[in-house]
C-alpha cells in the first residue's frame, strides 16, 4: 500500500511539473509573439530612440527676386543653440546654466543693449527647458548670428558648472548646430509686399505668406548611432547617415527695385510733408497687369518686423494708462504697419472714379461729347442738394470740359441719365464687385450693400453719389486695374506680383502669364477717355501732374471719409503715360493729409515725380512740343580731346552754354559728361589743364520760386537744373522740392532736379 501511495504522489508531481513547464513555455511563446508581432513596431522605435540620435538639418527657403534678379529675400547660414535636459539632474546646475547662457542669448537692440526684464525672461525660459528631464534635446534659440555663436562656442570651451560637487564642462549640456536665417538685404524695401517670416521660418505676411508652401524647403536629417552606456555620446562618423536638406522654390517677382525706390522715396516724403496718417501707391504695367512697384507708408523692416516705426503712433502710447492697454495698442500697431493698404484697405475713390462713369456713358452713347451742360454750382436729387467742388459753378461745359473740371453735377446727370441698371453693369464689369485676384494675401473682398450698393438696393441718391465716386468703397488695386483697362484699349487685366518660379538649380518650374479677365469697353471709348484725361493734366485739375516731354493722362480725386472719420479726406491721383503709347499706370493716395487735402495739390505732384523718373529709367524718349521748347533736353556731345575752339562751337550750336576752366588748348574733361541729359540752355564746364582741380559750388535754396527765378539762381550759382511738374504755361507755378538740399557742395555744372506745382489749382 505504501509503495502504491508513493507512486501516486510521484505521478501527480510529475504531471504537475510537466504542466508548469509546458505552461511556462507556452507563455513565453505567447509573450514573444506579442512583443514581435503585436508591439514590435513600438519596441523597435524605443530601441532606435536609445540607439540613434536624430538631428534636423534646416532647409533654406527659396529666394525672392525682383524682375532683374536682384535678391529681395534670401536664407543664409545661421546656428541654433540646443540643450540636453535629460543630462541635467540638479536644480543648481540649471540655475548656473541660466546665469551663464542668458546674457548671451537675450534679445538685444541695434546697440547691443537689453533690459533687466528681458534678461529675467530669458533666464526663466532656460530654466524651464533645462527642467524638462524627459527630453533628450530642446532648442534654446534658433537662427542666431555668428557673434552669438562664437560667444557660446567660447563658453562651451572654457565654461564650467558644478555637478555633484565637481566642475563639469558646459559642453556636456549644450551644443551648437547649423541652422538657416531669413535675411532681407534692403530692410524696409517693399516690406508690405514681401512680408516676413516668423520664429519657425513660416511666412507671416506678404509673398512670404502667400507662397509659403512653395518657398519652404524640405528639411534634411543627420541620423547618428549612440553608445549603449546611457551617456547618449555619439558614435564615430562611420555610424552616421546624412539626408541633405532641399531648398524651397524661388520666386521671380514683377517688382523693379529702381521703380520701387522711386515710389517709396516719394511716398515717404509726401507723408512727412503732409503729416498724413499714411500714403500709399502702385505702379503697374498697363498691358500685362504686372506690379512694378507697390508701397504703403509707414512701412517696417522685414528683418525686425515687430519694431514700430511710426513716430506718431509711438508718441500716442504715452497717454495709455495700463500695461494691458499698452500691450494691446502695440499689437494693433504692429498689425497696422504690416498691412498692405493698397490691397487690404478700402476708400471712397472720389473723382478718380469719374473715369469709369465717363467710359460707361460714352460706351452707351448716353451723352454726346459735343452736347453742353450748365453747372450753376449744385444739383438737386430728390430731397438732396449736392454741390460742386467749384461752388460758384462752372457754367456751360462740354463733356470734355466737365471731365477736366471734375464737375460733380455733370457726372450726377450722367449717372441719372444712364440709370442704375446700366451704371451697375459697368460697375461690375470694371471689377468693383469682386476681388482682383492679385497673388497677395488679405485682399479686401467687396461686400454687397456694405462696401457698395447692389442693383436691387440702389436708390436714386445712391446712384447720384456713386456717379462721382462717393458713398461706396473700393481698394486702390481695384481702381488702378480699372484705369489700366482704359490705357490698354479696354482689357481688364488680373494684377500679379510673381512672374515665375525657379527650382534650386535656377530652372523655371512654373511661368505666370498675363491674364485678361474681359473686355470692358471698346478701344474707341478708351481713346476718347484718354484724350479727356490728357486735358485734365494739360489744362484742368491735374496740372500738377504735368511732365514736359511725356503726355500724361490722369484724373484727380478728393474723397471725404465716412463714419467716425467724417471730415477727414483721402487725396488721390491716377494716371498713365505716355498717353500716346501707354506703358505704366500710377495711383497715389494720401490718407488724412493736414492742411490742403485736394488730390490736385497733394497727390498729383507725387505722381509727376514718379512718372518723370520711371519714363527716363525705362528709356522712353521724351517728345517735346513747340510749347515745351524751354524744357527740351539733350546729351551734350563728347568733346574731350577736341580743341577748345572746336568744343565750344559744337556745344554752342547744340544750344548749350560753355564755360572753360584752365588755359590749355584742348579739352581734358567735361561736366556734365556726354552720357548725362542736360536741359537746352544749360552750362557745360570744360577743363583744359591736367590735374586741374574741379571747381566747386554749393546748391542754392530753390524753393518757393517761379521757373524763371529758379533758372536765374541756378545760373548764378553755376549749377544746372531739371524742371519737373510745371505746365505749358509756367505762370502760377512755384518750386516745392529740390533733389539736393541747399548748401550741398557739388561740382560746378552738376544738375539739380527742381519740382514745381501750381498755386492756383485747388480742387479735384
Amino acid at each position: 500500500m505504501k509503495n502504491s501511495s508513493n507512486k501516486l504522489v510521484n505521478s501527480r508531481g510529475f504531471y504537475l511539473l510537466m504542466i508548469l513547464i509546458v505552461g511556462g513555455f507556452l507563455s513565453c511563446i505567447v509573450f514573444l509573439g506579442i512583443v514581435q508581432l503585436v508591439k514590435g513596431d513600438t519596441y523597435r522605435a524605443k530601441a532606435e530612440s536609445n540607439q540613434l540620435y536624430d538631428t534636423e538639418i534646416s532647409a533654406e527657403r527659396g529666394v525672392i527676386y525682383d524682375r532683374n534678379m536682384k535678391e529681395l529675400a534670401k536664407s543664409a547660414s545661421a546656428w541654433k543653440i540646443v540643450i540636453y535636459p535629460n543630462k541635467i539632474t540638479e536644480e543648481a546646475t540649471r540655475e548656473q546654466l541660466a546665469q551663464k547662457l542668458a546674457p548671451i542669448l537675450v534679445e538685444k537692440d541695434e546697440n547691443g543693449k537689453y533690459t533687466p526684464e528681458d534678461l529675467d525672461e530669458t533666464k526663466e525660459s532656460i530654466r524651464e527647458k533645462a527642467a524638462m528631464s524627459s527630453y533628450g534635446y530642446l532648442v534654446l534659440k534658433s537662427r542666431v548670428e555668428k557673434d552669438v555663436r562664437d560667444e557660446i562656442a567660447t563658453l562651451m570651451t572654457e565654461g564650467k558648472v558644478t555637478v555633484e560637487g565637481k566642475e563639469t564642462k558646459i559642453s556636456r549640456f549644450i551644443a551648437i548646430e547649423s541652422d538657416v536665417k531669413r535675411y532681407y538685404p534692403y530692410g524696409t524695401f517693399a516690406s508690405t509686399v514681401i512680408g516676413f517670416t516668423g520664429t519657425e521660418d513660416i511666412g507671416r505676411s506678404g509673398l512670404e505668406l502667400r507662397y509659403n508652401s512653395d518657398l519652404t524647403g524640405t528639411s534634411g536629417r543627420i541620423v547618428s548611432a549612440v553608445n549603449g552606456g546611457g551617456s547618449n555620446e555619439k558614435m564615430p562618423v562611420e555610424y552616421e547617415t546624412i539626408y541633405a536638406a532641399k531648398q524651397g522654390t524661388s520666386l521671380v517677382t514683377t517688382l523693379d527695385e529702381t521703380i520701387q525706390r522711386y515710389l517709396e522715396e516719394s511716398l515717404s516724403q509726401a507723408k512727412k510733408d503732409n503729416n498724413s496718417k499714411s500714403a500709399y501707391g502702385i505702379v503697374m504695367d498697363v498691358n500685362t497687369g504686372a506690379i512694378l512697384a507697390m508701397s504703403s507708408q509707414p512701412d517696417y523692416d522685414s528683418n525686425n518686423p515687430y519694431k514700430l516705426t511710426d513716430e506718431k503712433i509711438i508718441e500716442s502710447f504715452k497717454d495709455i494708462k495700463t500695461e494691458k492697454e499698452l500691450d494691446e495698442a502695440k499689437l494693433n500697431a504692429q498689425y497696422s504697419q504690416w498691412r498692405n493698404r493698397t490691397i487690404s484697405d478700402t476708400y471712397e475713390p472720389g473723382s478718380v472714379f469719374k473715369i469709369v462713369t465717363a467710359a460707361a456713358a460714352l460706351e452707351e452713347n448716353i451723352w454726346p461729347k459735343d452736347q453742353t451742360f450748365c453747372c450753376n454750382g449744385y444739383i438737386s436729387v430728390e430731397d438732396r442738394i449736392i454741390r460742386c467742388s467749384h461752388t460758384n459753378g462752372h457754367g456751360v461745359q462740354t463733356f470734355s470740359q466737365a471731365f477736366a473740371n471734375s464737375c460733380n453735377p455733370f457726372f450726377i446727370r450722367l449717372g441719372l441719365d444712364m440709370g442704375k441698371e446700366t451704371f451697375f453693369k459697368y460697375f461690375e464689369a470694371f471689377g468693383f464687385t469682386d476681388t482682383t485676384g492679385i497673388d497677395l494675401p488679405a485682399e479686401s473682398s467687396p461686400a454687397k450693400d456694405i462696401t457698395y450698393h447692389s442693383l436691387s438696393s440702389m436708390s436714386t441718391v445712391d446712384l447720384a453719389s456713386s456717379s462721382f465716386g462717393q458713398s461706396f468703397q473700393i481698394s486702390p488695386i481695384q481702381m488702378l486695374t480699372a484705369v489700366c483697362s482704359i490705357a490698354n484699349g479696354g482689357n481688364l487685366m488680373q494684377p500679379y506680383v510673381v512672374s515665375k518660379m525657379l527650382n534650386e538649380d535656377g530652372e523655371v518650374v512654373k511661368q505666370f502669364n498675363p491674364v485678361v479677365k474681359r473686355q470692358v469697353v471698346s478701344k474707341s471709348t478708351c481713346e476718347q477717355i484718354t484724350k479727356m484725361m490728357e486735358d485734365v493734366v494739360n489744362s484742368g485739375t491735374g496740372l500738377n501732374a504735368y511732365v514736359a516731354g511725356y503726355r500724361v493722362a490722369g484724373k484727380t480725386g478728393t474723397s471725404e471719409k465716412l463714419g467716425e472719420n467724417n471730415g477727414k479726406y483721402v487725396a488721390s491721383f491716377a494716371c498713365f503715360a505716355p498717353a500716346n503709347n501707354p506703358q505704366v499706370a500710377v495711383l497715389i493716395a494720401v490718407d488724412e493729409p493736414e492742411g490742403n487735402y485736394y488730390g490736385s495739390a497733394v497727390a498729383a505732384p507725387i505722381a509727376a515725380e514718379i512718372v518723370q523718373k520711371v519714363m527716363l529709367y525705362l528709356n522712353v524718349e521724351p517728345q517735346f512740343t513747340e510749347n515745351e521748347s524751354s524744357y527740351s533736353e539733350a546729351n551734350p556731345s563728347n568733346v574731350v580731346g577736341k580743341s577748345v575752339t572746336e568744343a565750344k562751337a559744337t556745344l554752342s550750336n547744340a544750344g548749350f552754354n560753355v564755360k572753360t576752366i584752365g588755359s590749355g588748348d584742348k579739352v581734358l574733361e567735361q561736366v556734365p559728361s556726354a552720357n548725362q541729359t542736360l536741359a537746352k540752355g544749360g552750362t557745360v564746364i570744360l577743363y583744359t589743364e591736367k590735374g586741374a582741380k574741379k571747381q566747386k559750388t554749393t546748391v542754392p535754396y530753390l524753393l518757393g520760386y517761379s521757373v524763371s527765378d529758379v533758372y536765374y539762381l541756378a545760373n548764378y550759382y553755376g549749377v544746372n537744373v531739371k524742371i519737373v511738374g510745371s505746365g505749358n504755361n509756367t505762370n502760377g507755378f512755384v518750386s516745392y522740392k529740390q533733389s539736393l538740399e541747399s548748401g550741398t557742395e557739388i561740382s560746378y555744372g552738376d544738375t539739380v532736379t527742381v519740382y514745381f506745382k501750381s498755386t492756383s489749382v485747388d480742387s479735384d
